[in-house]
């Protein structure tokens, strides 16, 4: 095998696909990257779970195929100077130059990668780059780290009648994120992406209006962007139902600042460690949110958000790492906020969005609080 390619595209192939590659697996191929030189050049990662393939533009001189371990390729090509870098294999032992910088590496097997599934597509559905990643990235942190309900350790994607709906659940808190699409499958779909492959999807598709393909499998999603392309397995098993899930009930409504009232909890929440399980203690007065820490160690804090609305000095308390990351996932300058009863949750939604047609809604289960407390 023999090719030649200029260094930044090599480093971003191995960039992109070293995201599927296994650490320290038993199986060292597994660890590698699969680089395969024929028509075009293909690198590519599989770690039985996740794989990504990109073709990369080069120069392909003789055909073949090798492994190369992507820690040590990534570390080779990072040393090279800026320029045309050329790869020849003599059995398993790798040849890379660049200008008067050489190296001598050893390759493994190919006949020890794993091939990628294949995905038997059965729908298709499409969107772009820039709103596929923007739904990923303001539902993917509710994603469940349980591994005793395997299927929230996924995102629920949903078509119907040409809305796609994505849907991430952990217990304590739910995120949902819908859009219309423009180009609407003709059939309702509905299925559970791994959010570890959901966060490389979104790290490979970035910003931009340029289209990106799902192929949806009995087995396996297939993910196809541009020359990349990411093949995960589906999650098995039923997703909880997150329309019962959501309580409308709310007797308060109170329409809030996004970015000052995360000011406000940032100041209040300051004294509070990352795993503490110290609530953030608010109170919803009539125009004001009192928001407090206690701890016995450090001490209290305090602070003050302006809010529309009254809640008839409600007393409830939130995870405050909880409520943070819900109002950073808000895409809106303003938001409502529904709240009902110190046992209920806090609902975030878009400021005078129909129910049941909110473009974003985020919900955050309240801390059962076990002392009374006043402002």
């Amino acid at each position: 095998m023999k090719f030649s390619c200029e260094k930044a595209l090599l480093q971003s192939a191995i960039s992109t696909t070293s995201r599927a590659t296994s650490p320290k697996n038993s199986i060292p191929a597994l660890e590698g990257i699969l680089l395969e030189a024929g028509n075009e050049l293909r690198f590519t990662a599989y770690n039985l779970e996740t794989g990504i393939r990109t073709v990369v533009p080069a120069e392909i001189g003789e055909a073949g195929s090798l492994v190369l371990s992507a820690r040590k390729f990534a570390d080779v090509v990072g040393q090279l100077p800026d320029d045309t870098v050329t790869v020849t294999a003599d059995g398993l032992m790798v040849h890379i130059q660049c200008g008067a910088t050489e190296y001598n590496i050893p390759a493994i097997d190919p006949e020890q990668f794993p091939e990628l599934p294949d995905v038997e597509s059965q729908s298709v559905l499409s969107l772009s780059r820039g709103m596929l990643s923007d739904m990923i990235g303001r539902t993917i942190f509710a994603v469940s780290n349980n591994d005793g309900r395997p299927i929230l350790t996924g995102s629920l994607f949903e078509v119907v009648n040409g809305i796609l709906t994505v849907v991430s659940v952990d217990g304590q808190r739910l995120a949902l994120r819908r859009e219309k699409l423009e180009k609407a499958p003709p059939v309702e779909l509905s299925f559970v992406v791994p959010g570890g492959a959901l966060k490389e999807v979104r790290s490979i598709c970035g910003e931009g209006d340029e289209e990106v393909s799902i192929l949806i499998g009995t087995r396996h999603i297939l993910f196809q962007m541009d020359n990349t392309l990411l093949v995960t397995r589906r999650l098995e098993g039923e997703f909880l139902n997150y329309r019962q899930s959501i309580s409308w009930k709310s007797e308060i409504k109170l329409k809030a600042d996004v970015r000052q009232l995360m000011t406000s909890i940032s100041r209040a929440s300051v004294i509070l460690k990352e795993n503490s399980k110290n609530p953030l203690r608010c109170i919803v007065g009539d125009g004001e949110l009192y928001l407090s820490s206690v701890t016995a160690a450090d001490g209290n804090s305090y602070d003050i958000c302006p809010v529309e609305g009254s809640g008839n000095d409600l007393h409830i308390g939130f995870n405050h790492r909880f409520m943070m990351d819900a109002l950073k996932a808000v895409p809106t300058e303003e938001a409502s906020l529904l709240m009902g009863t110190p046992s209920t949750p806090c609902i975030i939604v878009p400021v005078d969005a129909p129910e049941g047609e909110e473009s974003f809604l985020f919900m955050v289960l309240p801390v059962r609080m076990s002392a009374s407390w006043d402002k």
